[in-house]
């Protein structure tokens, strides 16, 4: 089979490999659609903590071709399924709370083990989530996203009512519009790209802020407005989606009296944090990873929005471009929303 390697920095090489062999507990996913997303960039960067050389892909979307005898949890062969890539030991004590998203020997495929750009894989079978009927299997590859943008709302304790501000508007800001509209949430979106706040209304928010990069935020024009929104007390909940520390820094300022923020963007930048503001308000920060088993859910919210889910694939390549989507996303020319790669086996339904 082929697979493609990111072997050093910004380097791919597509490699003739033997096809993996079926484990107990397995199957074997003939690899359809992968999706790409910032992480896989700071991977093909070599600038995330990870080894090279390895198989990237943790977004994707495939069908059943072979599955240990006798052992198949609800799965058949030709099943079109979504795939959770989270791996962890189930031992420490994260896991053994449950929160197994957070384990302390937590893995991903495609991120710290070999992934999904290669033509089949071998996956446990617990791992996989049947895609709902009606949604397209490339537009299932974004279950994973998707799930990541519920498990930071969930995190929030949303109420239907409440006014929510979404910082970035990127796929996950947007999905997690999506899913706080669902909850009667009402939702203010803040970017500082115009487009991706026109799609931010699209995907249900009340209203948008479009904020200059380097400038205050919110501004003389904003701050009001904002204030209008939220009854004068600022949003009641803050989705940090961006991963930039002023944009953490802005939350905390915001947001309301008792309110929530959840820190879902990631960065290995540091914030500088008012240690007066927290207390003051009596905040809750919560940081949110991945998700906890909600690529099931985040293919419900798309299979209802099979329309949104469109929207955000802004960009097709074959497996043999991938270099090229790998270049268009770090030179940023171009309106970006998902980037599928389309694999030898998959063509778009």
């Amino acid at each position: 089979m082929l697979s493609a390697v990111t072997v050093s920095k910004e380097t791919i090489e597509f490699r003739n490999s033997p096809e993996p062999s079926l484990q107990p507990g397995h199957a074997l996913v003939r690899v359809h659609n992968v999706t790409l997303c910032g992480t896989d960039l700071h991977i093909w960067e070599d600038d995330y903590p990870t080894d090279l050389p390895l198989i990237q892909g943790h977004e994707f979307s495939g069908i059943v071709e072979a599955l240990t005898h006798g052992e198949n949890h609800g799965i058949s062969i030709g099943d079109r399924v979504a795939v959770n890539p989270i791996i962890y030991c189930g031992e420490c004590r994260p896991c053994l709370t449950g929160r197994y998203n957070v384990c302390q020997n937590v893995g991903c495929l495609g991120c710290y083990s070999d992934g999904a750009l290669s033509e089949l894989i071998s996956v446990p079978l617990d791992k996989l989530c049947p895609v709902p009927d009606g949604l397209p299997l490339d537009m299932a590859a974004m279950g994973e996203p998707a799930s990541i943008a519920m498990q930071a709302v969930n995190r929030g304790r949303p109420k239907a009512g409440e006014t929510a501000l979404v910082l970035g508007s990127g796929p996950i800001g947007l999905l997690a519009t999506l899913y706080l509209t669902e909850l009667g949430v009402t939702v203010v979106c803040a970017d500082t790209e115009q487009h991706r706040l026109d799609l931010a209304v699209e995907f249900g928010a009340t209203d948008t802020l479009l904020v200059a990069p380097g400038s205050d935020f919110p501004d003389a024009h904003q701050g009001p407005r904002l204030e209008a929104l939220t009854e004068g007390y600022g949003p009641q909940l803050v989705i940090e989606a961006t991963g930039v520390p002023s944009s953490l820094e802005n939350a905390i300022r915001i947001v309301a009296s008792a309110g929530r923020i959840v820190q879902v963007g990631i960065s290995p930048r540091q914030a500088n944090v008012s240690m007066k503001d927290i207390p003051y308000k009596e905040l809750d920060i919560m940081g949110s990873r991945m998700s906890l088993n909600l690529i099931p859910d985040g293919l419900a919210l798309l299979a209802r929005h099979p329309e949104k889910a469109s929207a955000l694939m802004t960009h097709r390549f074959a497996f043999a471009d991938l270099q090229q989507a790998y270049r268009l996303m770090q030179g940023r020319t171009e309106k970006i929303g998902k980037i599928l790669i389309e694999m030898p086996a998959g063509t778009p339904e």
